[in-house]
């Protein structure tokens, strides 16, 4: 299980998690669907990684990352 919360330092609370940017998660969401990446909408779920997921998937979602993650930033 993971999850994604755009803020600057660790979340370790439920208010830190309340406090995390949501609009860049939600621009970061976006722009991996536009890169065939499906995440859950919101930054309060879990995301769950398959342990079958093939190495070509893998790198084409860490390539997507880095792409969205500029676009998160505005």
């Amino acid at each position: 299980m993971f999850g994604l919360y755009f803020r600057d330092g660790p979340v370790e609370t439920f208010a830190e998690a309340m406090a995390s940017d949501t609009v860049r998660f939600n621009r970061f969401f976006h722009a991996m669907l536009e890169r065939g990446v499906y995440f859950a909408p919101s930054a309060y779920e879990a995301g769950f990684p398959v342990e079958c997921a093939w190495r070509r998937e893998i790198a084409a979602t860490i390539t997507a990352a880095r792409e969205a993650f500029v676009v998160a930033k505005g």
